[in-house]
């Protein structure tokens, strides 16, 4: 039984059980070291096909095979720097080997960069004839195609090679941020009108922002926004520079506008992602306005204030759950998903692949990271609550995703497009709650789990959707040319928040500071897709309670299909019609459903 430590510690100091095993990577840090120099001199494996990489076909798929082997071999030494990094940025060996990765990984970039260029001199009957010559480049179709789709805004191949090897540089600011975060903000500690003082840090915020004592919420809000605003210059500079670059480089490419560069990458029309973030905010804030309405009515709040959003319906009521029982919870919800999937989930929770503990200098949040040919990781801080197990499922729904589509695909194939990759996530949460309402539950236990519902949609459908909000307002406002600073940031945050919750909520400072908090600004378009995924989930939950095996089979044969089909596609295979705005509108009404049920439980 996982017995787990209160209170941050040291990571040397953690128990072997809490952690994950990262020699399934590497034996030790001195083999890690040896493969990053060997990965570099291996190059030539692949460089040298340059000038001749579509001379013929069995040249070209002899390029393609020892491509995705070094591949493999890269990805392999970048996660592991990766999670080491992640386990304890504090640690200085941890950040010097973060950094080197990311000088690697720029040098295998440009020296790889020639072979998209050469490959943009076939056409479609080239490849199609190729393939007729080479069977086994059937599996590269998608990945070919892909990119003669990229033709019309491909520069020439020795501007390509420069532009890869800046990629260190290019992505510096996400790098600053993180640091910065993890390794020098500070925030001072607070007391409250009992004289008890408490300590705050980034990573604690989230358990004073969800508690029930209204002053403890505040003052620890307070004390945070204060060292947000020392620091809110500095990182609108950071956010303003990945948006710069983007903004160069859209131009460059010949795009008409950042937004079009970006969907381009996803494979999202303009279309389909406008829909999902103007039917979301039109039709889902009523909804959240009355919820907001009821927190403040029983919470006896005279002022509902931005702080208070996330403050417990039900603080009495928090279920506990050790990870063993919740391993046990989760395995049981997830029956339906068939003998396959089941293995890779037991295999998850038995054989260390997640990371529990709760040490200094610990990344924030949760995250899986999917090594190819190796197995996935999880990370997150398990601290016995029913929420852990949510998160749990949920991330264990990208470990299953990328070990069934590892399972089938070639490396070169594993990714689908972030439009989908939320959706095998949200559903494990989805099956889940499914599976508690399903067994004998008195009333507070059948209101948390809605409550808890109710958390995943509003992560997704309200703090996603308005961070995909602000992006939108930002990236036209930089195709104009205007300056992004931390007033333009703060304003646009502040008035797209207004917009949502109306009168429902009082707006304070701390509020236009929120885009400080996310990540997710500096890796593309990602925040909409959050809500993208947890709408396809919605519908394809619902199939699979009606209709069983059949929607289970489609479901799965979309994760098995991993990179291999257009986002559009993939939804259409797990039988959700993403052509329409029908499916966020029927998962906005289920959320109408869930806050009316609410209301009716607090009568």
């Amino acid at each position: 039984m996982v017995q787990m430590m209160k209170g941050a510690v040291k990571r040397e100091e953690v128990p072997l059980d809490q952690t994950w095993n990262l020699s399934d990577l590497y034996d030790s840090t001195e083999a890690w070291e040896r493969e990053m120099e060997a990965v570099q001199t291996d190059l030539s494996n692949v460089t040298r096909y340059r000038g001749r990489v579509v001379a013929d076909a069995t040249t070209l798929l002899a390029c393609l095979k020892d491509k995705d082997a070094l591949t493999e071999r890269v990805a392999r030494v970048m996660t592991y720097a990766s999670l080491k990094q992640s386990e304890d940025g504090t640690n200085p060996e941890n950040q010097a080997n973060s950094t080197r990765v990311g000088g690697m990984l720029a040098k295998f970039s440009a020296s790889t960069s020639f072979l998209q260029s050469e490959i943009l001199l076939m056409d479609e009957d080239k490849i199609k004839t190729f393939i007729g010559e080479e069977p086994e480049l059937i599996d590269f179709q998608k990945t070919l195609l892909d990119i003669l789709e990229t033709k019309p805004h491909k520069l020439s191949p020795e501007a390509e090679e420069v532009l890869s090897a800046f990629s260190e540089v290019h992505n510096a600011p996400y790098m600053i941020y993180q640091r910065s975060l993890i390794s020098d903000m500070t925030f001072s500690s607070f007391t409250t009108d009992d004289g008890k003082t408490y300590p705050l840090s980034f990573n604690s915020f989230p358990n004073y922002e969800g508690s029930a004592n209204t002053e403890l919420r505040r003052k620890a809000y307070d004390s945070y926004i204060e060292t947000l605003k020392k620091y809110k210059h500095t990182y609108a500079a950071t956010y303003a520079t990945e948006v710069k670059k983007q903004v160069v480089e859209a131009k460059l490419r010949n795009y008409d506008s950042v937004t079009d560069m970006l969907l381009h990458d996803q494979q999202v029309t303009k279309e389909m992602y406008n829909n999902q973030l103007d039917t979301i905010q039109r039709d889902l804030a009523p909804h959240m306005r009355r919820y907001a309405k009821l927190k403040q009515r029983v919470l006896g709040l005279e002022k509902m204030h931005f702080c208070d959003l996330k403050a417990p319906l039900d603080p009495d009521f928090n279920p506990e759950i050790t990870y063993e029982e919740a391993s046990k919870l989760i395995l049981e919800s997830l029956e339906v998903m068939g003998p396959e999937y089941m293995e890779i989930m037991e295999e998850g929770l038995n054989n260390r692949w997640v990371d529990l503990a709760d040490n200094v200098g610990k990344g924030s949040g949760a995250f899986c990271s999917s090594p190819y040919g190796v197995h996935p990781y999880i990370l997150m801080t398990w601290s016995d609550s029913m929420r852990n197990a949510y998160t749990l499922a949920h991330e264990l729904g990208h470990a299953g995703h990328f070990r069934l589509a590892g399972r089938y695909q070639r490396i070169s194939n594993t990714r689908p497009s972030r439009y989908f990759v939320e959706a095998p996530s949200t559903m494990n949460e989805m099956l889940l709650s499914q599976h508690i309402l399903s067994k004998p539950n008195d009333e507070r236990m059948r209101r948390w789990v809605i409550l808890q519902s109710l958390g995943t949609y509003y992560h997704n459908f309200v703090t996603h959707i308005l961070e995909g909000e602000l992006q939108r307002r930002i990236y036209e406002l930089a195709d104009k040319g205007t300056p992004i600073t931390a007033n333009v940031l703060c304003e646009q945050k502040t008035d797209l928040l207004t917009d949502f919750w109306g009168d429902s909520v009082e707006l304070d400072e701390g509020a236009g500071l929120t885009w400080m908090r996310q990540p997710h600004y500096y890796m593309g378009l990602y925040p909409y897709t959050y809500s993208a995924g947890l709408t396809a989930s919605t519908a394809a939950a619902k199939k699979i309670e009606k209709e069983g095996k059949p929607a289970v089979d489609a479901w799965l044969s979309a994760l098995k299909a991993g990179g291999t089909l257009k986002p559009q596609e993939l939804m259409q295979l797990a039988g959700v019609d993403m052509t329409t705005s029908e499916p966020i509108k029927e998962a906005v009404a289920y959320v109408g459903s869930l806050v009316d049920e609410l209301e009716k439980s607090f009568t």
